[in-house]
């Protein structure tokens, strides 16, 4: 409980309002967005310890090197070659299969700079695993973070982006100048 604690004083000294509790279902993919910051991860990470949520995310795998690959397993980091996106789509859901209980998270942008569209592998993670996805996300004008609805993949990724748009349409980024579209590009998903 200590943990926990000291993780909400934190959120609240950084002037955060958490929105929402711990997930009521025992897996899902929870995406966190929008990603302009290297803040981001920072609150993320404090948000999950004031909840007490045990969630995997990938970490590129460059950022595995001793003693800071030690603090990125314990908070439920694992190395990933960015380079073989299919491979860890595969890994993600095998990890589902695999376990009771397991909350998996990602930014759906891949990185922190302004995209022309978002990568679709938490989708086909959610799809594949046969799990709900819980938008998280980062307001940093209204200074709000947490998770927000959860969403039942249709397998029309049109109609399910659509829903996932209108949430985020009002969420701004720390950098709102680097937030890319909420859409995905064609190579990357089904049309």
């Amino acid at each position: 409980m200590f943990w926990p604690r000291v993780a909400r004083l934190i959120l609240r000294l950084g002037g955060w309002t958490v929105v929402g509790g711990p997930p009521d279902v025992q897996k899902a993919v929870l995406i966190a967005a929008p990603h302009t910051s290297n803040w981001d991860g920072f609150w993320a990470l404090v948000y999950k310890v004031a909840l007490g949520l045990e969630v995997k995310l990938f970490v590129k795998k460059s950022l595995f090197w001793f003693p800071l690959s030690l603090l990125l397993r314990g908070l439920g980091g694992i190395p990933l070659n960015r380079s073989d996106a299919r491979m860890a789509v595969e890994k993600a859901i095998d990890a589902f299969n695999n376990e009771d209980r397991f909350f998996f998270g990602l930014a759906p942008e891949g990185t922190r700079g302004k995209t022309t569209g978002w990568k679709t592998g938490f989708y086909r993670i959610a799809e594949g695993a046969g799990v709900p996805v819980i938008l998280g996300f980062f307001d940093y004008r209204s200074k709000r973070l947490g998770l927000g609805p959860m969403i039942t993949l249709t397998g029309d990724m049109q109609a399910d982006f659509k829903i996932i748009r209108s949430f985020y349409s009002s969420v701004e980024g720390r950098r709102p100048e680097k937030t890319g579209p909420i859409t995905f590009n064609a190579r990357n998903g089904r049309s």
